[in-house]
């Protein structure tokens, strides 16, 4: 695959479950992406050294799926320029809902694009991230357009 124009981040491996949701659009719509695990709390080093120079290697946007405290995406954020996009994983103990509140109480000046909890939230940050990169991007953005119209080919008028 060519360069990432997509990283996607997850506090441990466990996230994966989830957040393979974010690269079926990706896939099916030509964007370059990798996956990496990245801890807020285990590895922060790792964290400080993605983030700070993810722009560096092309990245143009960020995903960022945690559980938990979550707080992968707002400290991915508070070192890069580049838009984050946030996926509550969920928790064991409160479905997600830890998440989804640490996720979207942001201080100010400190923003990401928060998404549902689990996999439809995944889905639709990889959905988000094609979309601003189509902004730049017009065969992107036919192609978006295109998967758009088919998507809604696919829904019946009647019921069968």
């Amino acid at each position: 695959m060519n360069q990432p124009r997509v990283s996607i981040i997850m506090g441990s491996q466990s996230d994966w479950s989830t957040m393979q949701a974010a690269t079926r659009v990706l896939e099916q719509l030509g964007v370059s992406f990798e996956t990496r695990v990245v801890s807020a709390h285990r590895t922060p080093e790792r964290l400080y050294e993605f983030a700070s120079t993810a722009h560096e290697k092309g990245v143009q946007v960020i995903i960022a799926g945690a559980g938990g405290a979550a707080h992968l995406a707002g400290m991915a954020a508070a070192m890069t320029h580049l838009p984050v996009i946030a996926v509550p994983v969920a928790s064991k103990h409160f479905q997600g809902m830890d998440s989804l509140m640490s996720m979207v109480q942001m201080p100010r000046g400190v923003a990401v694009a928060c998404q549902a909890v689990g996999e439809a939230g995944a889905f639709n940050a990889g959905l988000m991230a094609v979309q601003m990169l189509a902004l730049a991007d017009q065969e992107l953005s036919t192609r978006l357009q295109n998967w758009r119209a088919s998507q809604t080919d696919g829904v019946p008028n009647e019921v069968e």
